[in-house]
């Protein structure tokens, strides 16, 4: 026997020698000669199978491991490469004792743990991963597959952190090992890093060029900086690449619906399904365009495709509850059974998000909001306090996975440090009506202003408040980066002006990073979260009962609440013969978003025609025509239910900017403010410019805004309390010249009031000094 196995060796040496030198077919046929020499030789079993297994003759490979591991079941290297091929074609359970069996024999065999890692990952048993690849690194720290591995695995764990890490040591080891680049971008680009995770997939990219999930991945990266059109590149040279990539279809349609390209992004989402019918992100992606056009029902369908093909779709189910509330509603719809619909989905994400689902919550956050809620003049409270609990529960257990250092201790006495937190730090409504103000007059003695700007977009408006500012961050985060940037400059009193209107101020509002936090009514209804403790509001705005309306503690502010300046915009006379309008009939301006036209008061429009007989509505298209058509055709509905033609009474023109909608308010000879959800920074300007103004104060503040301007200025009897009320004083103002102008004149007098209304900030100030002093977590 000894001799047998002396020439077997001698087969096995040569072997060896012609695998080296590359030549496969000659080692396998010497390694099975020394099979033949010796075949109760394990060593014989086990180079032949190494050698067909780099020929690419798996089955022969595993029949020879096999066959060694019968001679001598201790043989490590068998166990390890019988193993390696086990786990390759998903038996796991066999794998698994094999490779135990190597490590017994050989604790520092580092291969046999990383596959033994993979197994485990395999199994689903993360944990156990995670511990033997950490075995596999204490023996051999320089092992950069097995920092990839372990980089993968900490990923999958939520311990991104860690995972980085991992990975930046790949690369440091092997500055060429591709796929710890490419899974790096990965990690970053899930926690917001996008300028990190592009730089990741471009070095990917360099390392192999024909990389297409490297560019569909990059361009998912640039779409999230706003850079679209590369993001449109990079996705079609995926799908270049690689033509029946589903994912790089769905990839380019999101990308064509931030560009408001709907048809084409609807083409790549059927693209995709046509490639992959179970591909439930492009039902998703589909949901979404319809979304954007106001077709709820369809939306819905998609969503709920998306839910059946994956039911742990965590996007899919948040859609379904928020896609039940319509921005404009068609004829005869009952926005009350929308409501119910919405109330009843949000109670099934309510029990859907359990122990086991949780971790994904934070994603969804924001993602949509029931913006729409706010358009019905009813009391959202109760449905705004259930969404709000549900937010602030996913993204508290968001926060219970962060790694937070200690926090800092408290620093001297001195100034209130008052942080802003906003999309708005230039030129919008938000920033014009309630934040400019804080930040010309609020004492710079007594409070720092820390403006945290969540936007992109930067103006002559972003410049004024980095001037003002003690501290201003601004730039493409993270939420976790976010939540670090505030919490280091130790807010006392932190100020969301708006909650609700996008999801990285819905996802920080919805956690407690300050002592104190306050909303503010840039989008003018309660956030329904638990981490608010005040809501910042004004006496004149508010009914009596307010306090119901909102889940946070109500201040209200003196007057409107708002130190503004006047616009002093120049106006540019319309073109009423280019838009073939009539110049002798009344024009009546109808400035609001399509949305805010509630169904219910239509007819208000329909009985205003009928008063003045000749008269002519123009509205402004809005940025989203598909709503403006919506409302068109529903208007032109009820006007001929009632008898009336549409065309005669109703242009719609398009949207106004600046001096050409200030032309609109000096030529027109009313203003019809919407009615349940009124118009603030419309109505200012209207007053501005000595346009005479129709409107009905609603039950709640969103629906007193221009009330509340005219009652500040004493025109009390522009304001109506009911729909009928509202057609007479329209149509009044329309006949009456001599009314008409006694009431311009009343505005031009009065006006200055609505100006630099110091009162305001001095209370906002007391409001400050007292919040600050009382830790809003044991109030």
């Amino acid at each position: 026997m000894s001799s047998a196995n002396d020439a077997s060796d001698r087969l096995i040496a040569r072997g060896n020698e012609a695998e080296k030198d590359g030549k496969l077919v000659e080692a396998c046929e010497l390694y099975r000669k020394a099979v033949q020499a010796a075949p109760g030789y394990a060593k014989a079993h086990l180079n032949l199978g190494i050698g067909l297994e780099a020929t690419g003759n798996v089955d022969g490979a595993m029949g020879q491991y096999e066959a060694a591991l019968v001679i001598d079941a201790a043989d490590i290297y068998a166990n390890y490469n019988f193993a390696k091929l086990l786990y390759a074609r998903g038996d796991l359970a066999r794998a698994e004792p094999l490779l135990r069996a190597a490590l017994e024999s050989k604790p520092d065999f580092t291969e046999a743990q990383v596959v033994l890692s993979n197994v485990y990952d395999a199994q689903g048993n993360l944990s156990a991963a995670a511990r033997a690849l950490e075995a596999a690194l204490k023996r051999r720290p320089d092992y950069a597959g097995a920092w990839n591995n372990y980089g993968v695995v900490l990923s999958k764990l939520g311990r991104l952190a860690e995972a980085e890490t991992a990975l930046r040591r790949v690369t440091e080891l092997d500055p060429s090992f591709l796929p710890a680049h490419y899974l790096l971008g990965n990690i970053l680009a899930e926690q917001g890093r996008g300028a990190d995770a592009v730089a990741c997939y471009r070095r990917a990219i360099e390392l192999r060029p024909e990389f297409p999930e490297a560019h569909a991945n990059l361009g998912c990266a640039l779409k999230e900086l706003g850079r679209l059109d590369e993001a449109v590149a990079s996705c079609r040279e995926a799908l270049r690449l690689k033509p029946d990539y589903a994912e790089a279809h769905y990839y380019l349609g999101v990308v064509y619906r931030d560009q408001v390209r709907r048809s084409e992004a609807l083409a790549c989402f059927d693209r995709a399904l046509e490639l992959r019918p179970d591909l439930a992100d492009a039902h998703y992606g589909r949901g979404h365009v319809f979304c954007d056009e106001d077709r709820c029902d369809e939306a819905l369908a998609c969503f709920e495709k998306a839910a059946a093909l994956n039911p742990e779709h965590t996007l899919a189910r948040w859609s379904l509850a928020m896609a039940q509330l319509p921005a404009v509603f068609p004829l005869d719809a009952d926005p009350m059974r929308h409501r119910a619909a919405f109330s009843s989905e949000l109670g099934n994400l309510e029990r859907w998000f359990d122990a086991t689902r949780i971790a994904e919550g934070y994603k969804v956050v924001g993602n949509q909001t029931p913006f729409f809620l706010a358009y019905q003049e009813e009391n959202n409270r109760d449905l705004l306090e259930r969404h709000g609990r549900l937010c602030a529960r996913l993204m508290a257990d968001w926060l219970d996975r962060q790694a937070i250092p200690r926090a800092k201790k408290p620093g001297p006495a001195g100034a209130i440090r008052v942080g802003v937190v906003s999309q708005y730090f230039r030129s919008h409504s938000v920033w014009n009506a309630i934040v400019k103000g804080w930040f010309e007059r609020l004492d710079r003695k007594r409070f720092e202003l820390l403006a945290f700007n969540l936007g992109i977009g930067e103006d002559h408006e972003t410049q004024f408040a980095k001037s003002r500012a003690a501290h201003f961050e601004q730039g493409t985060r993270s939420l976790r980066q976010w939540m670090d940037a505030i919490t280091e400059q130790r807010p006392d009193v932190l100020i969301y002006p708006e909650i609700g209107m996008d999801a990285s101020t819905l996802k920080l509002a919805s956690l407690r990073l300050a002592p104190v936090q306050a909303a503010a009514w840039g989008h003018p209804e309660t956030s329904g979260l638990p981490t608010m403790d005040y809501y910042l509001s004004a006496e004149d705005l508010e009914p009596a009962d307010a306090q119901e309306n909102y889940t946070e503690r109500l201040i209200t502010l003196p007057h409107l609440g708002c130190c503004c300046q006047p616009s002093r915009v120049v106006a540019t006379k319309p073109d009423l013969a280019g838009l073939g309008l009539d110049a002798q009939s009344p024009l009546l301006l109808c400035p609001g978003a399509p949305f805010k036209y509630a169904p219910q008061h239509d007819r208000v429009l329909v009985e205003i025609a009928r008063g003045l007989g000749g008269c002519r509505f123009i509205f402004f298209t809005h940025w989203n025509p598909i709503l403006s058509e919506k409302l068109r055709r529903r208007l032109e509905a009820v006007f001929a239910r009632n008898g009336l033609d549409f065309d005669d009474f109703v242009t719609f023109i398009p949207w106004q900017r600046g001096p050409e909608f200030y032309g609109w308010l000096r030529r027109a000879d009313v203003f019809l403010d919407t009615i349940g959800f009124s118009g603030y920074n419309t109505a200012m300007f209207a007053v501005e410019c000595g346009l005479p103004i129709v409107t009905r104060e609603g039950r709640f503040m969103r629906g007193r805004l221009a009330s509340g301007i005219l009652k500040r200025i004493g025109l009390s009897d522009l304001v109506a309390q009911t729909d009928e009320d509202y057609v007479a004083l329209a149509v009044k103002l329309v006949r009456d010249a001599g009314y008409r102008k006694q009431v311009s004149e009343r505005i031009e007098n009065s006006r200055p009031a609505l100006f630099d209304d110091v009162a305001v900030i001095r209370a906002l100030e007391d409001f400050l000094i007292s919040a600050s002093r009382t830790d809003a977590r044991t109030r």
